[in-house]
Order: C-alpha cells, then sequence, then structure tokens
C-alpha cells in the first residue's frame, strides 16, 4: 500500500507492508526535481510500478544498500533504463543475490541484484545541485544527500526516530554521533527520513537525537567505569525487551549500542 503527498517541493510516496495481517513499519521513496531518493522494499513492489511508470525519473540515487531502499531498484534498472548511483562501498552488496537474513527477506521481500554506479560528490538533478555526504554509522555505504541552497536533507536512516533503542549488531553509535556531528554543520531546514518521512525542523530533531545518544554514551561509559558488565549496563539503560531482538536472533539488540559505544 502506498501513499503519496507532496511536501516542500518533494514527492513523499509512502509504503507500509500489510503481511499476515502484521502493519510493517512505514518506508519512504522519494522524488525530488526527477531524482528518486531510495526505491523502497521488494514487497512494495507491486504497489510502487504504476507509480514509477506514470512519472518521470531521471536517476536513482540509494542512500544505502540495505534492503529496504533497494527492493525495486532492479526493476526500475530492467524496465526504465535508469542509472543508479551509491556510494561506491555499496556496489558490490548491489550485485548480490538477497544478502541477508531469512526474517528480513520475509519482513522486505528477496531483493534481485543490479548493477550501481559510483556517486560522485555532487548529484545534479533538472535544476538543482546535491551534496553528497558521508554519514556511516547505520551502515558502512551511507550518505546524506543536501541542497545548500533549498536547506533540503535527504538523510536516510541516519535520523529514523529522536530516540534509538536497538540498533544492528553492524552498527555504530560513535560513527552515527559523528555524522550527526557533520550534518550539523551544515544549515538546512526540512528534512526527509526514509521511515519518519517529511520532518520540517530536520536541525532541531536531529539535534534531539545527537543529545539522546550523547546522554547514552555519558551513562554507559559511567557505568563501565563503576564496573558494572556490558549486560548490566544494558538491562539499567534498555529494561524493556522488543519483539525485533527475538526476531532476528540477536542481530537487532540494544546490547549493540552498549557494547558500540564501549568499544570506541
Amino acid at each position: 500500500m502506498i501513499e503519496t503527498r507532496d511536501r516542500d517541493n518533494v514527492t513523499c510516496i509512502k509504503g507500509t507492508i500489510i503481511k499476515d495481517g502484521y502493519k510493517g513499519r512505514p518506508v519512504y521513496v522519494f522524488l525530488a526535481d526527477g531524482m528518486l531518493i531510495d526505491t523502497g522494499a521488494k514487497h512494495l513492489e507491486e504497489d510502487l510500478i504504476p507509480y514509477y511508470e506514470n512519472h518521470s525519473i531521471d536517476f536513482v540515487a540509494l542512500t544505502h544498500s540495505h534492503e529496504d531502499h533497494t527492493g525495486t531498484a532492479s526493476w526500475l534498472q530492467e524496465n526504465q533504463n535508469l542509472p543508479i548511483y551509491i556510494h561506491p562501498k555499496g556496489i558490490g552488496t548491489c550485485r548480490e543475490n538477497c544478502p541477508y537474513p531469512k526474517y528480513r527477506q520475509h519482513a522486505w521481500g528477496v531483493r534481485k541484484p543490479f548493477e550501481a554506479r559510483a556517486m560522485n560528490r555532487i548529484l545534479h538533478s533538472r535544476h538543482h545541485e546535491w551534496k553528497v555526504i558521508d554519514t556511516p554509522g547505520h551502515a558502512h555505504d551511507h550518505v546524506s544527500l543536501l541542497n545548500e541552497k533549498t536547506g533540503r536533507l535527504f538523510s536516510g536512516d541516519l535520523f529514523v526516530s529522536p530516540k534509538t533503542k536497538v540498533i544492528m549488531d553492524s552498527e555504530s553509535i560513535p560513527v552515527t554521533m559523528e555524522s550527526i556531528r557533520k550534518i550539523l554543520a551544515y544549515d538546512f531546514e526540512s528534512m526527509f527520513c526514509c521511515h519518519a518521512g517529511y520532518i520540517p525542523n530536520g536541525q532541531e530533531m536531529l539535534k534531539q537525537k545527537l543529545d539522546y545518544l550523547e546522554n547514552v554514551s555519558e551513562d554507559a561509559k559511567q557505568l563501565y567505569h563503576e564496573g558494572f558488565s556490558v549486560a548490566e549496563i544494558n538491562q539499567k539503560l534498555f529494561p524493556k525487551k522488543y519483539p525485533i531482538t527475538e526476531i532476528s536472533g540477536g542481530e537487532w539488540d540494544s546490547v549493540h549500542i552498549v557494547s558500540s559505544i564501549l568499544s570506541d
């Protein structure tokens, strides 16, 4: 199921997967000035194809290679012959056939391989210039796209929510914090997040996330110096447990927040 809305001269395409009676987390695709930012999940392909067929798209810019952002890229390449750009570190992943665990295949679908091109430091859409900023932490190939003239930011999964409660074991909170600091050094207003959608006060909300992560980091380090173990710190800071931890076999867990902070 998809819904579309125009916000600040950007078309926000909200996709929601309803499977086995369960309504999944929204995932957004954005169209700005002929540039498609991310391609959603494979499970959304049937809903997205009519939109793709009825709108003019010049090229695709991927914020990173995770399957909920690249799921329909192969269709766009095969059927519309669109050039697809990603950070050079993500090109190899795009060539792989479904390089992620079964539970993620069930949630997002089985993505087909495709050929992506190396993203330059600047992208040019029809009327605008977009600065490509390396923002790793959530993924090693993660980028954000900023239009410095209009103050629009496409943040991929850098934001998602102001309070992070679980992360994947491949993520790094210290690296994410550094990426947020890098972005906050720029002047921008509206932020387009691939799970939270349009956020008009983007800089303020990203600053809130950084403040939260800095506080969590200070608390974790203080507890560690007091002699608490990683498991004990995790229990103190994140007492609530989320179903995704069990479903993912531990790939998603709050303990990874603590361990990544203490490994810094």
